[in-house]
């Protein structure tokens, strides 16, 4: 038996948690002075009013999400040894599911490692630590990782701003290593990553399959890759055959690495880029009339909070009516959403506003979300992020 505190449920608050919810809010806690004098971050014992037993979890008492799950057992070690043991089944996973070590490893709450990110990379590794239950027990998680992997560099990627919300500053450092530099290697392709200065962990391995997806799409077209981050999308085109790629961002930093990476395949000559704010850069081609074969728009998130709900799904209307404008007749446009306030449903159906305020007319041949790297926890629908279509144009 732990000494850990003891955090108990209102009464009638444990129904979702009975269910299999890996959370509790606040306000369904008990918030005496000794659960609000808990440190953020420790792990306590959760109990319902009635004397059930949910098991370990880590706890908030300042966040609206104040518990967390981590375990059946109340008094689970939740140590180095329990992450490597939890991190060893994400290992175990991920290799049944990729023949090479590129992919996330651990994806938060769907791996039973709440608010923890990790992304690898060969031998290096970015970590997000969302919660102060994981910035917490970071020493544990690192000498997890470095048993079981044993990486040359892991990068802390702390900077995302849900970190906020637990209490917690934002910030990038190296952890271990000296370089903060790492390759990627996706479809026959290497890409340079930039761990410390990229976008979130360096690279967007939920696309991978829609990558593939667009790809077999795109022998002998003309392809715009907008909001290209690092020609993801646009250098799998090319490697599929694409006559001519676009590369569109507004990172000049990002550009560069995408151009390397084309260079490096050998098919530099058929890839171009062009550092604009996308949005505006669409614009200017819409009132041009350049027309491509297969574009690609897939944006980072225009909802950050609840309340940007109606302003993203304008975007996303606006986004889709630039898009289908410059999507040639019977050209294919894919289409993307990483807004986890934004809802399938709601996604789509500013899609379709924006393809008819466009005058275009199409078909939806694919709905699509993340790569299986990117599992979802069957309580937290909501996870499932990333939504995508793959539309053919008329």
């Amino acid at each position: 038996m732990t000494d850990r505190p003891l955090i108990r449920l209102n009464p009638g608050a444990d129904r979702r948690i009975k269910s299999g919810h890996p959370w509790a809010f606040s306000n369904e806690i008990a918030m005496t002075a000794t659960a609000r004098a808990v440190p953020p971050g420790s792990v306590v014992r959760l109990e319902g009013d009635d004397g059930v037993k949910h098991g370990a979890w880590h706890f908030n008492p300042h966040s609206l999400i104040a518990a967390r799950w981590l375990d059946e057992d109340p008094d689970a070690g939740c140590d180095a040894a329990w992450f490597r043991a939890r991190l060893s089944e994400c290992l175990a996973l991920r290799e049944r599911l990729f023949d090479a070590p590129f992919y996330r490893l651990a994806h938060a709450e769907a791996d039973g490692l709440p608010g923890l990110v990790v992304d690898r990379y060969g031998d290096a590794l970015a970590v997000q630590a969302n919660t102060a239950g994981m910035d917490r027990a970071l020493p544990d998680i690192l000498a997890a990782l470095q048993e079981l992997v044993s990486p040359r560099v892991i990068v802390a990627r702390n900077d995302a701003a849900v970190r906020r919300l637990e209490g917690l500053e934002e910030g990038v450092a190296l952890l271990h290593g000296a370089d903060g530099t790492a390759v990627v290697e996706e479809g026959g392709l290497s890409f340079p990553v930039d761990l410390l200065g990229g976008q979130k962990t360096g690279w967007f391995f939920d696309q991978r399959p829609n990558r593939a997806l667009v790809a077999r799409l795109a022998k002998g077209r003309s392809v715009l890759d907008a909001f290209c981050h690092l020609g993801g999308f646009g250098l799998a085109a090319a490697q599929a055959g694409a006559a001519q790629v676009t590369l569109l961002d507004r990172s000049e930093h990002a550009l560069d690495l995408a151009m390397q990476a084309a260079q490096r395949a050998g098919f530099g000559d058929r890839v171009v880029s062009l550092k604009a704010e996308a949005l505006e850069q669409l614009e200017r081609m819409v009132a041009s009339g350049r027309k491509f074969d297969v574009v690609v728009a897939d944006p980072p998130a225009f909802a950050k909070t609840r309340k940007d709900i109606p302003a993203a799904l304008k975007g996303y209307a606006k986004l889709a009516r630039l898009a289908a404008g410059v999507t040639a007749k019977g050209g294919v446009l894919f289409i993307a959403s990483c807004s986890h306030h934004v809802g399938p449903v709601d996604f789509a159906d500013a899609v379709a506003w924006g393809l008819h305020r466009a005058k275009r007319r199409g078909k939806i041949l694919a709905s699509v979300g993340a790569g299986p790297d990117h599992p979802v926890h069957p309580a937290l629908p909501e996870s499932a992020y990333l939504k995508g279509q793959l539309l053919a144009l008329d």
